[in-house]
Parts: C-alpha cells; structure tokens; sequence
C-alpha cells in the first residue's frame, strides 16, 4: 500500500501550515454565527443558559451529551461507583465470586433504577434466547435474535413491551430502550458462542452474569460472551506495569475532555446551527463544510468520552473492553469506519467476516455487506434516513472493493511499477480526498437531517464548483497526507525492517489503488440514540 512511502520534511510542513489556517478560519466562521445569531427562534430550545460566569449561553441540543454529563451525571456518578466499591470489595474477599457480585450489583441496580416488570421483562428474553441456543442452530439463534430486537424497533410491540416501565422518572425511557436493546444483543452473542460450544452448554447463570454487568447493561459498549466469559472468569488478576498509572491518566484525559467540549459548546454551536436551514442558507460555503465536518468530529469524541468512562471502569475490573472508536479525522476508507467498536466487533464476527470470507470475492463480499448493513439499520431502528444511510455505505464499502480490484489489473500495475512510492502515494491520497468527503457526506446524513446532508453537498459540489469545491478537497488532501504520514511513522515503529528508500527514489510499490485496508469498520450510531 505504500504506507511507508516518505515525503520531503517542506511538503508536510506546507501541509500543516493549510490544514490549520483552514481549521482556524471555519472556526471563526461558525463562532461569528453563533454569537450574532444567539436569539434566534429556532435556537430558543436548545441554547441554553450556561455557566454564569463565560457570560454565554451553551448548546444543549444533543440530549444523551446532557444527560451523561450534567443533568443526570450524579446518578450515574453514584451508580458506577457503587459498582467500583462492590468490585474492589470482592476482590479482596471472595476473588472466585467477583463475576457473581457483578451480576447481583447489576441486577439490584436495575431493579432500583426501572423495577421489577422491566426485570422480569429482560430475564424472559434472556431465558428465551438461552432455550434456543440449547438447539445449536446457528441460523435459529440468528432469527430469533433479530426477531426479538425488532420488537423494540416497531409499533405496536415498542408500546406494549414499555408499558412494563411504568413511573415519570425522566431518564427511563432512554433506559428502557438501551438496556433492552443490549440486553438482546448480548443474548445473541451468547447464544452463538453456545453454538460453537462442541461439549456441553453454558449454563444461563454465565448468560445473566453477562448481561447484567452494569456498566455495559444500558449503553454498552457490547463484549461478546466468549472474550468476557474468559476475562470475567480469570482467577489470575495482577497487573502490568504501570497499567493502573495508565487507567488513572485516561480518567484524567476523560475528564479533561469533557470540560473542553464543554467551553466549546459555549462559543461554537455547532449541534443547533444544522436545524436551522434559513440561517444555514445565508453563511458561507467554507463555514458550512467546517460545520458538516465539526458534526462528526463532535460525535467520535462524545462516543470516545462516553465509552471510555465505561471502559475505564471495566479495565479496573481486570477486563479489556472494546477499544475507543477511531478518530473521525483519520478515516479516509469506509472499511474504517465505525462509531461503536462493540457493535462493529459484534457485526464482524457474527455476519461480516461469517458470509465474506476472505473478502477477495466480489459477490460474496457484496452478501456480506448488504446483510450487515440490514442488521445495523434494524438496530438503529428502521426509518428512511437509515436506510438511505445504510445503502450509501454499503455501496460505499463495496465500490472500495470493486475500485481496488480494478486497478490492480493492467495497464494501472505496470504504471505504478514506473513511479516512485511518493508519488503514489500523492496519487492515492488524491482518491481517498474524495472518499473522505463521501464519508462525510453520508453520516451527516444519519447524525444530522437529510435537508442538512443535501445542503451541503448541493454547495460544495454545484453552488461552490470550482473555487470552494477544489479548495475544500486540497485542504482534505493536505490532512489527508498528514494522516498517511503519521501512519508511516506508526508503521516504521511497528515493523522497521525494510527501511524504506528516501523520498523520490525509485520503488515498486503494490497497487496503484488499493485503498481498503485494516479493520472493517460499519457501524455509527444516530446522535441522541442509544
């Protein structure tokens, strides 16, 4: 792929010079928008007043950001570090029933939180899920799973299953739907995994320790079974070196971040502007491209912050939970990109990598795809914004594939034989600008509105062709190339042999287009959902 292909130390000093003088004059762009449009109608509902002493109102458009870390954070607080304390405590007393505590914590939790219907109602799926896995059908797991996750997702069945949730307590909806949601996930998890038991079967007490393990019950990130049944049931829990200095730094990092984008969201309202489409019209094609692209910057870090306050919880109970999602910023390639690691890892092992293979057919590569994208879409819950969403990256995924096996045939393999690594890389970095944008274009679409995506994309390919459309794609290239240096370096320090040849010298790199590369990522989750 020609990762390690180096370029002149100027070319990437030019590079961040643009990329920052561009990041910088968008973000003037939508600060002078939202402190000259503050009083608008449409921002009434959702800017807020913030804190007294910045003398500025807060966007509070995104609910689920409000809910975690300022209307509802003391119970949360209070719950995940009832949940610490219970674990530290075992572990020094009763260290071979640490995953029981986990689940009694968790179910007591749950009972407190959403009472004892909603209990009863998540063990009846649990305990159907379980006497199906005893079947060991693989594909009747598979459709019961689905079939029981539909539930939640369509009318009337949405309304029958909530009425067991009864009270005005303000957060049990979201609670309701998450909780049910991951519960049936990880059912099915652990109903496959049973499958693939050849001796015996687990035995339902390890599925309710599974699931009901609280910081994961409600909003994830989603272990599957077998990494958790292994990790929980561990009897040997010492630490590295320096893990538990690392645990305290990320916390602090969590932290930190939280208070970052809590000022950001005091000058910059970014969440709100999108809503309001005559304001959207009036401002500039370069604030507008640095508004769709903030969006999703916006959502990686909220799920980066969010699952890694789980996570970090998690990792003090002795288990390696789901990596962060990967940065917006450096996904170029739609086999990247992922917003949730747990569903993208679920999806992968189950369907993904199950139907593709090896992923070097077309066809089946294509059945793979279009039956993930059918589960995400069904677990977003379905509505045509989803399945606009869903075949867009699907098509996305699969044209990477198509594009990456055209270019490896002649004359396009003997041409890139001809020219130096560097310059294939410039050349291929010229096709990941685009797909870049595609990526942007396409989840704005999910995170935002449909009138938003198209408003975008009409001003930046149409209204603004060429001087905004071909700046706005070099600025794309510059940090693109940026990103492709950093995992140069990355690579060098991974695998240092062979040293790569000094930049511009002859080379004879893999194909010119092979643009797919390192995990699958698929999934992302609509903004305010769980």
């Amino acid at each position: 792929m020609g990762v390690k292909a180096a370029l002149p130390r100027y070319e990437l000093y030019c590079y961040n010079v643009v990329l920052c003088m561009a990041m910088l004059w968008a973000a003037r762009w939508i600060f002078d928008v939202s402190s000259s449009n503050s009083n608008r109608k449409t921002f009434k509902t959702s800017v807020q007043p913030g804190w007294y002493y910045s003398g500025r109102k807060m966007d509070t458009a995104d609910v689920e950001w409000m809910m975690w870390f300022s209307t509802f954070r003391e119970h949360i607080i209070f719950a995940l570090s009832g949940h610490v304390i219970f674990a530290k405590i075992c572990s020094l007393l009763a260290l071979q029933y640490r995953s029981l505590v986990f689940m009694v914590y968790g179910m007591l939790a749950v009972f407190t939180s959403m009472g004892w219907a909603y209990v009863t109602l998540i063990l009846s799926h649990c305990v159907l899920l379980y006497s199906i896995s005893l079947v060991k059908l693989r594909w009747l797991c598979f459709v019961a799973g689905l079939i029981t996750l539909a539930t939640f997702k369509m009318e009337p069945f949405i309304s029958w299953q909530a009425g067991f949730v009864t009270g005005n307590f303000e957060l049990r909806p979201l609670l309701f739907y998450g909780g049910c949601g991951f519960t049936i996930m990880r059912s099915m998890s652990f109903a496959l995994e049973n499958c693939e038991k050849k001796d015996g079967n687990y035995s339902i007490l390890e599925l309710l320790k599974y699931n009901f393990y609280l910081p994961f019950f409600y909003f994830g990130p989603i272990m599957t079974f077998d990494k958790f049944y292994i990790q929980a049931n561990n009897p040997n829990l010492t630490r590295k070196d320096g893990e538990m200095w690392n645990i305290s730094l990320q916390g602090l990092l969590h932290l930190g971040v939280i208070m970052i984008v809590a000022v950001l969201l005091h000058f910059m309202y970014i969440l709100t502007i999108p809503s309001d489409m005559k304001l959207l019209k009036n401002i500039s094609d370069w604030a507008l491209a640095g508004l769709a692209y903030l969006n999703l910057v916006y959502d990686w870090v909220k799920a980066a912050v969010m699952f890694g306050v789980i996570n970090t919880i998690s990792r003090l109970d002795h288990l390696d939970p789901p990596k962060p999602p990967k940065c917006i910023t450096m996904l170029y390639v739609f086999s990247e990109t992922h917003f949730d690691r747990g569903i993208n890892d679920f999806l992968c092992k189950y369907v993904y990598n199950y139907l593709g293979g090896k992923h070097d057919n077309v066809l089946d590569e294509l059945i793979a795809s279009l039956c993930t994208f059918g589960i995400a879409a069904l677990w977003l819950g379905p509505g045509w914004v989803v399945f606009i969403w869903a075949f867009l990256n699907c098509f996305g995924r699969n044209f990477e594939l198509w594009t990456a096996k055209f270019f490896t045939m002649e004359p396009f393999i003997s041409i890139e034989m001809a020219i130096s690594e560097s310059m294939s890389r410039r050349i291929r970095v010229v096709f990941n600008t685009f797909n870049f944008w595609t990526i942007v274009l396409y989840n704005v679409l999910a995170l935002n509105s449909l009138e938003f995506a198209n408003l975008v994309a009409k001003r930046l390919l149409l209204k603004g062709f060429p001087f905004t459309t071909v700046t706005v794609m070099f600025v794309t290239y510059c940090l693109i190339q940026l990103i492709k240096e950093r995992e140069r370096r990355q690579a060098l320090i991974d695998d240092p042999d062979p040293i790569p040849p000094p930049a511009g010298g002859p080379t004879g790199s893999a194909g010119l287009c092979q643009i797919t590369s390192g995990s699958r990522g698929l999934l992302h989750q609509k903004r305010g959902e769980t």
